[in-house]
């Protein structure tokens, strides 16, 4: 196997998100599910952006997220995803390169305008998210450069690809081309309801082997295996999954091999702020960890270090040098 040009490489929506602050009766008032991520048409994309409070416009996406958490950590990375030629679009590209991303899918000309997240955050840090997918809709498998998977110690695709048809076809060649160049593909769930959605393809990906790892939270989890019982879901995830982790908010994670469950507790916090990208950095810290030959223990505290760092600021992605902070730790990758 030659040697890997990138320690992760990401595949996912190309999305701006636009935050803002909320009480909980404006959610009901526009009949929003908390903590939940619904897409959304131009239309009520537009009535969204209308009626909320002053925003902050901030590059996002899952698995974009995740990326730029990789790089924060010294992680050599690259992110596959569509934009349009616009003005949000660039403001995407510009944003994920600067934060020292390589980034080469060419933007759409044509068609719907940029992919925008409306993240409404209420009081105790939770968000509700509505989801214009616009041009990220559009990724289509000649998007996929065979030779940046093929360099990739570690390919990353979010479950919220599975919405769009050619997305899917993208995937699924991305897999394809990972693991006949030896390298490993992880997959995150991404939302309860994503998986509601697609939970027989999610298992099939899973049992097949087409992905090696899979991150999931304990809503997810239960959503995969239609049931209330954490204990019951989790031993079904110990017979399908080569390898996976659970994350449980402040309870920590719990890392999943078919021979052990390895529990990691959360890093300390002095105080949620927005919860906006916990697993998307979670996962920065876990894939970086596992890219450089640490540890799974190691690897979920990196993982527990970035998304403590996270949510005790505004936006998903890291406000300081998260290789800076592994070191304070002891953590370096």
């Amino acid at each position: 196997m030659t040697t890997a040009r990138y320690d992760v490489l990401g595949i996912g929506n190309a999305i701006v998100d636009v935050l803002a602050r909320a009480e909980d009766d404006f959610l009901v008032q526009h009949g929003m599910r908390k903590g939940a991520m619904t897409l959304i048409d131009e239309a009520r994309a537009t009535g969204i952006y209308d009626a909320m409070g002053p925003a902050v416009e901030i590059s996002g996406g899952s698995a974009a997220n995740t990326i730029v958490g990789c790089a924060s950590l010294g992680g050599r990375a690259a992110f596959v995803g569509k934009v349009k030629d616009d003005e949000l679009g660039r403001v995407f590209a510009h944003d994920i390169r600067a934060a020292g991303v390589a980034f080469t899918t060419p933007p759409a000309s044509a068609g719907p305008s940029t992919a925008r997240c409306y993240v409404l955050v209420t009081p105790d840090g939770e968000r509700t998210m509505n989801t214009f997918l616009g041009a990220a809709q559009d990724l289509h498998p000649n998007d996929i450069d065979a030779d940046a998977i093929a360099a990739a110690q570690i390919v990353y695709l979010e479950g919220y690809l599975w919405d769009p048809p050619r997305a899917k076809e993208a995937f699924l060649k991305a897999a394809k081309i990972a693991h006949d160049a030896g390298r490993d593909v992880a997959l995150t769930l991404s939302d309860a309801f994503c998986v509601d959605r697609y939970r027989a393809e999610f298992l099939d990906l899973i049992r097949a082997g087409t992905v090696d790892l899979v991150f999931a939270n304990e809503r997810e989890l239960h959503s995969l295996y239609e049931t209330a019982d954490f204990d019951t879901a989790l031993n079904a995830l110990r017979n399908d999954a080569r390898l996976a982790v659970i994350t449980r908010s402040e309870k920590g994670c719990l890392v999943v091999s078919r021979d052990e469950t390895d529990a990691v507790p959360a890093s300390p916090i002095e105080r949620v702020v927005d919860a906006t990208g916990a697993g998307d950095l979670f996962a920065a810290g876990f894939l970086v960890g596992l890219s450089r030959g640490a540890d799974h223990r190691t690897s979920a505290r990196l993982g527990a270090m970035a998304a403590a760092e996270v949510i005790q600021h505004l936006g998903a992605r890291p406000e300081t040098s998260l290789k800076a902070l592994a070191e304070q730790n002891g953590l370096a990758p």
